[in-house]
């Protein structure tokens, strides 16, 4: 992110710009802005600026002597360990501009690597570390930080070996699944003849353990293969559920959940019992290879590359667990963790970094997920090719959540012309009882419940981030939504969540027909 001189009139402070007087020389607020910037997305600092109460920006003052000094205090800080983490920061990041008769400087704070967050200030890990939400800086908690600490290594989490589980703890069935679409997948493999506890040591699923010598299974043989109640011993988080909504009339059409204790509760198994739901609507065109019908499109084939990708990239020791929505019009996808490249790289492709590697490889083995970082690439261009919306990728701190949207409606062909743009707003106007509001507003509003409707509760920076709004606009239209009695708020400050309020009795019965 550059500072654009020509667009200073156009800019205003959000996830990844924040403004700063600097009176009276660097603030100490700064210092949390950089933390917060390095492990989120990155962003911009502008010194010598100020906000003005309509949300526009106008400087501070400063003159040339003013933007030297805050220069060489700049550098000293960063290059002070005992202040700062790890300086980020390059020669060409800070520059200083001229807007009118004043000078800004420019900080262009880069996102940190995994390998060096998390970025933490005053020597002070757990409570010098920030990240930015809708509201600004916050205070990262304990798990956020823990979960940025296991992101550092090259060795995945799920690679050791769990020396208290046995591999008589694997459910057989699940293990035998597997090695047989393995040997349909790649028939003839060497490793077909294998015993079983042999077969799961080639795969990754188990390792001899340092102390005892012996083979046990590994996090990640537990989690593809294990029973969920065993998982729990490991990951108490551990959650897996798959929710269909088809008909608005009812809640679930089909649900499917980890600890309902009808099966496994596995990774495996959750994988193709989803999956075949997941597909289950789509078209299957008839086409023959020699004998073999094949009805395989590159719709199945995206999905289970998102699906797979949903599984390899969590982080099993966050709440909340694996959450698969399937609607009329869309399937949504939710994973606990962050985008380990971060979601710009990831939208890119070229870098494969799963969080999980030993997953990653067990569904490499017959023929799911993609290791050349292309995955997600992939299928934003299927989505392009059958001419639907392009899927939408989020990310979500405290918890870190990462959410995927494919939705199947068609991409709007071409903008309404302004007379017919006009009629329909002064149609929505009529129908809203004359009160004026624009049909974006009207949009917009529909979104906000919409939302909160899927997700039960949201804070006003999640709505915003959702609906591509400013949370100071969110904010007003969650308080005409609160005068009016759709939604309804709990907390306070920065812990303030908004949900779709529920109608009582009374008010049921108000609506009723006399």
């Amino acid at each position: 992110m550059e500072f654009d001189i020509g667009k200073f009139e156009e800019y205003r402070e959000d996830n990844r710009l924040e403004v700063k007087e600097a009176k009276g020389g660097l603030p100490k607020s700064l210092w949390e802005t950089y933390s917060s910037m390095a492990n989120g997305y990155g962003g911009l600092i502008l010194i010598g600026v100020s906000e003005k109460k309509d949300g526009s920006f106008e400087t501070a003052g400063l003159d040339a002597k003013d933007v030297e000094k805050l220069r060489r205090d700049l550098w000293s800080v960063l290059n002070d360990g005992k202040k700062v983490s790890v300086n980020l920061l390059a020669e060409e990041d800070v520059k200083d501009c001229k807007v009118g008769e004043d000078l800004v400087l420019s900080i262009r704070v880069p996102r940190a690597k995994r390998e060096v967050r998390p970025v933490y200030i005053n020597d002070d890990l757990f409570d010098g570390t920030f990240r930015r939400n809708g509201e600004g800086d916050y205070h990262c908690s304990r798990s956020e930080v823990k979960a940025m600490l296991r992101d550092q290594t090259e060795e995945t989490s799920d690679m050791k070996a769990l020396e208290n589980v046995e591999i008589g703890d694997l459910n057989l069935d699940t293990v035998h699944a597997y090695r047989n679409r393995h040997s349909a997948y790649r028939t003839g493999h060497v490793w077909e003849s294998l015993g079983d506890e042999e077969y799961l040591e080639r795969i990754g699923a188990a390792k001899r353990a340092k102390a005892d010598k012996r083979l046990h299974p590994t996090a990640a043989g537990l989690l593809m293969f294990g029973e969920e109640f065993r998982i729990l011993d490991e990951y108490p988080e551990y959650f897996l559920d798959y929710r269909e909504t088809l008909d608005p009339a009812i809640r679930w059409t089909d649900r499917l959940q980890s600890s309902s204790g009808d099966w496994t509760g596995n990774l495996f198994d959750f994988f193709f019992l989803v999956y075949s739901k997941l597909v289950k609507d789509l078209k299957r065109p008839f086409k023959l290879e020699g004998v073999t019908r094949v009805d395989d499109t590159p719709v199945h084939k995206a999905l289970r590359e998102a699906l797979a990708n949903c599984l390899v990239n969590t982080d099993f020791f966050v709440a909340r667990g694996i959450v698969v929505k399937k609607g009329s019009d869309a399937i949504v996808m939710e994973n606990p963790g962050c985008i380990r490249t971060g979601r710009e790289q990831m939208l890119k492709g070229g870098i494969s970094d799963p969080r999980n590697k030993a997953l990653m490889k067990m569904f490499n083995m017959i023929g799911i997920g993609e290791r050349a970082g292309s995955g997600v690439p992939d299928i934003y261009a299927v989505w392009e090719s059958q001419g639907w919306k392009e899927p939408v990728v989020e990310e979500r701190y405290g918890p870190d959540r990462t959410i995927l949207t494919l939705a199947f409606t068609p991409k709007q062909a071409e903008k309404t012309s302004g007379k017919n743009k006009r009629k329909k707003q002064a149609e929505e106007t009529e129908a809203n009882g004359g009160r004026g509001k624009s049909a974006k507003t009207l949009e917009n509003r529909v979104k906000i419940t919409a939302f909160l409707a899927s997700e039960e509760s949201a804070g006003t920076g999640e709505i915003a981030r959702h609906i591509g709004l400013s949370p100071a606009r969110v904010r007003v239209l969650l308080s005409e939504l609160m005068d009016e009695g759709m939604v309804q708020a709990t907390g306070n400050g920065r812990s303030r969540r908004y949900s779709v309020k529920q109608a009582t009795g009374s008010d049921e019965a108000s609506k009723r027909p006399a």
